[in-house]
């Protein structure tokens, strides 16, 4: 029974939470859809955990969407032996990479004080799901490995499942518990979503990508005759 509420009601709930709580931010206040700051590598320490942190998720959250999306391009990949160990050893060396990243995050907003001022209750807890949700897949992809082979046999028949709104929960239930700890992890992470700094990830400036370039003019000589002035 309670597995059936996790795996066939609450992906629905966290997700009515997440569009609820977006439009209500947005209504709200949407300028706070932006991150508080980012103060993108403005030290070492942020370096050495924003880019690992942020380069690993991408990727691997991308291959979680491959796999749910063209699971039989994975299949294909997965049927050479060697295709294989690259893929699986690919992932498993971002998943360390992003945990890399989301420790030293963490211990940075521990350790600044200037970061620790600007630390919300809603931070703290966010941090550690998602070092819940980074663990319990690692720990997973070590005991219960070729994940990206089982993967497309159950996790991507139940997202169809949810997305066709006839849940098949058996695909889950038969999983192992990290397995299921980690889906429910990433369903809270959905709930959570509009109500901490994930959503700073909808405001990101792709507008860059195509607008006009900018030429950038330096009035050095200006600067130096008004300093030569003084």
């Amino acid at each position: 029974m309670l597995e059936t509420f996790l795996f066939g009601v609450f992906p629905y709930v966290a997700t009515v939470v997440m569009v609820v709580g977006l439009i209500w931010r947005y209504t709200t206040n949407q300028f706070s859809y932006s991150t508080v700051s980012s103060q993108f590598l403005e030290n070492r320490q942020l370096f050495w955990g924003s880019v690992p942190w942020h380069y690993g998720i991408i990727l691997v959250l991308l291959a979680h969407l491959v796999g749910v999306v063209f699971p039989d391009g994975v299949q294909a990949v997965n049927g050479v032996p060697l295709r294989l160990y690259i893929l699986e050893g690919t992932a498993f060396a971002l998943s360390l990479t992003l945990l890399v990243g989301l420790i030293v995050l963490m211990l940075r907003r521990g350790i600044s004080a200037n970061v620790r001022v600007m630390t919300s209750p809603m931070d703290v807890v966010l941090l550690f799901v998602l070092l819940a949700q980074v663990v319990t897949g690692i720990i997973t992809a070590v005991f219960y490995r070729w994940g990206s082979a089982w993967f497309i046999q159950t996790a991507t028949p139940y997202f169809w499942s949810l997305f066709t709104l006839s849940p098949k929960v058996e695909y889950m239930t038969a999983l192992p518990l990290l397995s299921k700890l980690h889906a429910i992890n990433f369903f809270i992470l959905v709930a959570l979503f509009p109500f901490s700094r994930l959503v700073h990830m909808l405001s990101v400036p792709l507008a860059y990508l195509w607008r006009p370039y900018q030429i950038v003019m330096w009035h050095r000589r200006q600067t130096r005759d008004r300093v030569s002035g003084l």
